[in-house]
């Protein structure tokens, strides 16, 4: 999907809570630019957005240079920059060092489950703790967002799919995810199980995909510090690996693994409890920060 230009595009609320509209960052924790008071016929869902393609985008990129209809960022409530997906498709041992921190082999072809859409909350929400699990941990992540639909994709064409990018929490409930049966979906689709955020990037605006610092602190400790060149399956061996058996669509979240340093695997493990807060940051995308409550 060819884009006119970089762009940081994000969902907010202003004033009041008022309903949800689209922006666009200037930059990284700069103004907001509304995209829904400068061209009021576009959408206000951002997967409703990515589907009307470059009419869209478009229009977005006329609100940039205009100069118009800026926001101070204090002034508006950040939200999941995609809220409506039609699919959140996660990626479990992904990293090569995460692999070396469990004793397992890499895997020779992508592990893959899901968490619903109810899951996801906005980069500054708080993240309900459930009364059905003790072990609640943190997975800071790399988000791919489809922006062209596509089935039996080929990998020399995959990027062409993705639209941008975001951080991610695959947030998840370990004595659920483990327990007999392995209830992988359970464990990791509790509600706000998804922070989000906190824009979408769009891929010109990111120089390298797979060379990105990638961190997730807890209390203020770094628990997670690695780089996103140790995926084990990048972006388009996985794009082209989930087409073979689902559609994508544009809005579709594609959680790509988590590096080591999560909780289950500290010595002893350590996990999350109310009043915990917990900071996911990938660079040149941003830093979400949500409490545990």
């Amino acid at each position: 999907m060819r884009l006119l230009g970089a762009m940081r595009l994000l969902r907010f609320r202003g004033a009041g809570g008022a309903e949800p509209r689209l922006g666009l960052e200037e930059a990284a924790g700069g103004n907001v630019v509304d995209l829904s008071a400068a061209e009021p016929a576009l959408p206000r869902s951002m997967r409703a957005f990515l589907e009307s393609g470059q009419s869209g985008l478009a229009a977005a990129q006329r609100a940039l240079e205009s100069g118009q209809h800026r926001l101070p960022r204090e002034t508006v409530r950040l939200l999941a920059p995609v809220g409506d997906p039609e699919k959140v498709i996660c990626v479990g041992l992904n990293y090569r060092d995460h692999c070396l921190e469990q004793n397992v082999k890499i895997p020779k072809e992508p592990i893959i489950f899901n968490k619903f859409p109810s899951t996801i909350i906005g980069p500054f929400d708080d993240i309900v703790h459930p009364e059905e699990s003790s072990e609640v941990d943190w997975e800071v992540e790399l988000a791919a967002v489809i922006g062209k639909k596509g089935r039996h994709i080929e990998e020399s064409s995959a990027l062409d799919h993705v639209v941008g990018f975001t951080v991610a929490n695959d947030v998840s409930a370990r004595d659920w995810q483990m327990r007999n049966g392995r209830q992988w979906l359970l464990g990791k689709t509790f509600d706000t199980f998804c922070p989000l955020g906190p824009a979408l990037v769009t891929k010109e605006a990111v120089a390298d995909v797979h060379n990105l610092s990638i961190r997730c602190s807890v209390n203020g400790q770094l628990m997670q510090n690695s780089s996103t060149s140790q995926l084990i399956f990048r972006l388009p061996k996985l794009i082209a690996w989930v087409s073979r058996f689902v559609t994508l669509v544009p809005g579709d979240i594609l959680l790509t693994g988590t590096p080591p340093g999560v909780g289950a695997f500290q010595k002893p493990p350590v996990f999350l409890k109310r009043g915990d807060e917990v900071q996911c940051e990938i660079e040149e995308l941003g830093t979400i920060c949500n409490k545990v409550v």
